[in-house]
C-alpha cells in the first residue's frame, strides 16, 4: 500500500502532560509503516467535558502511513495503553488520548471508526493546531481548515513554549 497522510489528535491532561505528549510523539514516529512527518505545537486549554478535571495539553500529528485506517487505529489504542489509559468517565481526565483525525480523504463510518473524527470542525485544541501544518488542509464534507478555524473560537487556548 502507498504512503497515505493521516493525522493525530494527541492530549493529555495526567501524569505530566507535556511529558506523556512528547513521547507519544517519538512513539507515533517509531511505529512500523508510519512516518512523522510534522508536529503543531503544544497547546494548553481547559477541559471540553467535567470542570473537576486539570487543563488539557493537545497536539496534532501528521503521519505518513502505509497502514490500513484500523491498523493504525489498532497502533494508536497500543500507544494509549503503553501510557496506562484506561476508560473511564466520558471526557474525563486521561494519561493520553490519541485520537485518528483524517486518514487521507477517506470517510470513514465502521462500528470502530469514524473518520474525519466527529467533533474535529468545533473543536478549537484540534483545529489551531492541524491550521499550523496545513491551514488549507480539506476535511470531506466539512472545507478547509482555515475557513473552520475562521468560524471557531481561539479563547481558552494557549500555546505552550516547550524546549
Amino acid at each position: 500500500m502507498a504512503e497515505v497522510d493521516a493525522w493525530i489528535g494527541l492530549g493529555s491532561n495526567l501524569n505530566d502532560p507535556v511529558e506523556q505528549i512528547q513521547r507519544a510523539l517519538a512513539e507515533l514516529a517509531d511505529t512500523a509503516r508510519c512516518r512523522l512527518h510534522a508536529a503543531s505545537s503544544l497547546y494548553v486549554n481547559p477541559p471540553m467535558g467535567p470542570a473537576d478535571q486539570p487543563d488539557y495539553v493537545n497536539a496534532v500529528a501528521w503521519l505518513k502511513t502505509s497502514l490500513p485506517a484500523l491498523e493504525l487505529l489498532d497502533a494508536l489504542q497500543d500507544i494509549e495503553r503503553r501510557h496506562s489509559r484506561r476508560r473511564g468517565r466520558h471526557w474525563g481526565p486521561r494519561t493520553l488520548d490519541l485520537d485518528l483525525l483524517l486518514y487521507a480523504q477517506a470517510v470513514i463510518d465502521s462500528a470502530r471508526l469514524t473518520v474525519p473524527h466527529p467533533g474535529i470542525a468545533t473543536r478549537n485544541f484540534v483545529l489551531y493546531p492541524l491550521a499550523e501544518l496545513d491551514s488549507e488542509l480539506r476535511i470531506p464534507g466539512m472545507g478547509r481548515v482555515a475557513e473552520l478555524c475562521a468560524a471557531c473560537s481561539a479563547a481558552g487556548m494557549n500555546k505552550l513554549e516547550v524546549d
